[in-house]
């Protein structure tokens, strides 16, 4: 079902016009964002946050005059975070609602199923939430770029804070898809560069509500740590069962991201849960502290990951758009290489080469503060972007 956040429009006449063929988007009337993204199924959770923050930031341009003087407009259509049904909607908004800017998708894969068709499409894609490193690396194409922190920049980020933990060895345990493995590749390819080892890894798949199988290979293989790559109602089950066989006082564990979808529902049993982190609402800054602010005042609830990471997506679309001073394509790919802004977490760089944003990188601590009703991810360490960005087009560290 297509969603609006304004008035509907139809355009018969362009249902079946080729993209190539078509002129590029009138530089008038509302911009129309395409937002297919995953409403119901495994990622709706995930997807919820896209939703309601793009909703939110829409409002907020709108009351201040819209983007270029133009009111932004939000499309959305449901994936259930299936790779094909994200390529056909994506097609449909293209071809059917003169959409050229696409944001919000979900699962790494659906990205993956998507850019190859950019070019064809003459529209250009800005990830929010895809974590796979390939994105920025062999999968790259000149149309796509990645605002948000990937998976590999999280695992990076936790391993240059576990150089000086006694642990040496670890096992892993993972969602068994495309972000999943890639996280898990990468934080075993990291041990190494710091002189701990992987003693071995298993993946879970996705919708697992049981664990205790997994539990159970990871006490026998008896690691002095434990890596976690799992999120949404996959982390909090785990999360639980794990406390039930008090995991938590056998070994430390890690994860590569940590955020409130999973450590919420859990409550006490994420005490002591350590990780990187793309965002959180602890973070202490300015720009932050009006977003959280803006963000509480209007939907009565604290911004988790994706909110934080989908708000400073549409951002740097805003900030290009501003630059280009047009939304054609060509603009504002054009405007998107090398730009530079300031973002809710801080100074951030859309690099030319692969796209991808270089920012700072965040390890939290999952633990109790005053006031809040639940357990909540406290900063305790910052690296700089250089520390946590692959090089150009790679998807792990040398």
């Amino acid at each position: 079902m297509r969603n609006l956040t304004m008035g509907r429009r139809t355009a018969l006449g362009l249902l079946a016009a080729p993209a190539l063929i078509r002129p590029a988007a009138a530089q008038s009337g509302p911009i129309r964002i395409g937002v297919p993204t995953a409403m119901t199924g495994t990622w709706a959770v995930l997807g919820a946050q896209v939703v309601r923050t793009c909703r939110l930031w829409a409002r907020t341009v709108n009351a201040e005059g819209g983007l270029l003087g133009r009111p932004v407009e939000f499309l959305f259509e449901d994936t259930q975070g299936v790779p094909a049904n994200c390529l056909r909607k994506a097609q449909e908004m293209v071809e059917r609602d003169r959409v050229n800017i696409l944001l919000g998708l979900m699962a790494s894969s659906e990205a993956l199923a998507v850019m190859p068709k950019l070019a064809e499409w003459n529209a250009l894609f800005i990830s929010s939430v895809n974590g796979a490193g390939s994105i920025t690396a062999e999968h790259w194409v000149p149309n796509a770029f990645r605002a948000n922190t990937s998976g590999p920049m999280g695992a990076r980020a936790l391993a240059l804070w576990l150089r000086a933990a006694p642990q040496t060895e670890f096992f892993s345990l993972s969602l068994d898809y495309a972000w999943g493995r890639s996280s898990v590749e990468t934080f075993e390819g990291l041990l190494r560069g710091i002189g701990k080892r992987s003693i071995g890894s298993v993946f879970a798949p996705v919708g697992t509500r049981d664990y205790s199988s997994f539990i159970t290979r990871i006490r026998q293989a008896n690691p002095q740590a434990l890596y976690i790559a799992l999120t949404g109602d996959d982390g909090t089950a785990f999360l639980r069962q794990a406390a039930q066989f008090r995991l938590f006082e056998r070994m430390p564990v890690v994860t590569e991201t940590v955020d409130m979808l999973f450590t919420r529902p859990a409550g006490d049993a994420a005490i002591g849960l350590v990780g990187g982190s793309r965002y959180t609402f602890t973070l202490n800054n300015p720009a932050n502290a009006a977003f959280v602010q803006r963000f509480r005042s209007e939907l009565n609830e604290l911004p988790d990951t994706y909110d934080g990471e989908q708000w400073q997506a549409c951002e740097v679309l805003a900030t290009a758009v501003r630059k280009a001073r047009r939304t054609d394509t060509e603009a504002v790919v054009a405007a998107l290489r090398d730009l530079e802004m300031s973002s809710i977490k801080g100074p951030l760089k859309i690099r030319a080469c692969d796209g991808q944003a270089e920012q700072a990188g965040l390890v939290v601590r999952v633990d109790r503060r005053d006031g809040m009703p639940h357990p909540v991810p406290e900063v305790i360490a910052t690296y700089a972007p250089s520390e946590v960005t692959p090089a150009c087009r790679a998807a792990n560290f040398a």
